[in-house]
């Protein structure tokens, strides 16, 4: 992560899905409330910390006892309870209005999700979003809060890690973000590193420093008021 604000302008934006692009909170609540049922686990217990987690590390918490094959079969089980429960999937509130302009502006985008690429994709299209690059857990060895899918998305758009923002709705995202060196920004009450806490601010932000200038970039280190 750099030093300090940025002082340039981002070159790439990286979105978490669930929460942060995609309203689909309802949705993965039923998933593991039915499969935290069906062991006799305290699913409120469980959710309070599986936002944003690959669901195998949630599955090792909860079954501390059980070998690698148990996790991975169990966490299969937890994934397919949401493959086809799209009921209630839309966008997040500025989700459609930022996407439109990042890609009319040919400005650079990803999403990196801990979800896998049935479900990411599924999900995706329930909401109306086809991003140009989509990073899911089962490309990578390691999920969140590890940095590896957001350093692929990088990678894949061919853009630096330290020119690169991330946009999440978790801590546990933030500190993948942060893992790989890219300043972050926090939304639905989560702090990241920029003081911006939604997409519609996110949207201003980047329309203000993308404007054609005859000097140095606009808008940072956010000389206007964040409201």
């Amino acid at each position: 992560r750099q030093d300090g604000p940025m002082t340039t302008g981002p070159a790439a934006v990286l979105f978490d899905m669930d929460g942060t692009l995609v309203e689909s909170h309802d949705n993965v609540e039923r998933a593991w409330t039915t499969w935290a049922q069906r062991r006799g686990i305290d699913a409120a217990a469980l959710l309070e910390n599986a936002h944003g987690l690959p669901a195998e590390i949630t599955v090792a918490r909860w079954l501390p006892d059980a070998g690698d094959h148990e996790i991975a079969a169990a966490a299969a089980e937890q994934l397919a309870l949401q493959y086809d429960d799209v009921t209630g999937i839309t966008p997040a509130v500025g989700a459609l209005e930022l996407l439109e302009f990042l890609t009319d502006s040919e400005f650079p985008w990803a999403v990196h999700t801990s979800a896998d690429d049935r479900l990411a994709r599924a999900r995706l299209g329930a909401a109306g979003i086809d991003p140009p690059v989509l990073v899911t857990r089962d490309q990578l060895t390691q999920g969140k809060p590890a940095p590896d899918g957001y350093l692929l998305a990088a990678e894949l758009l061919g853009i630096e890690p330290s020119r690169c923002v991330v946009v999440e709705d978790t801590e546990v995202g933030i500190e993948s973000g942060r893992a790989a060196g890219m300043q972050t920004i926090g939304v639905r009450g989560v702090i990241g590193d920029l003081p911006l806490g939604s997409l519609s601010e996110l949207h201003l932000w980047l329309v203000v420093t993308t404007a054609p200038t005859d000097g140095d970039a606009v808008g940072f280190p956010f000389p206007f008021p964040i409201t």
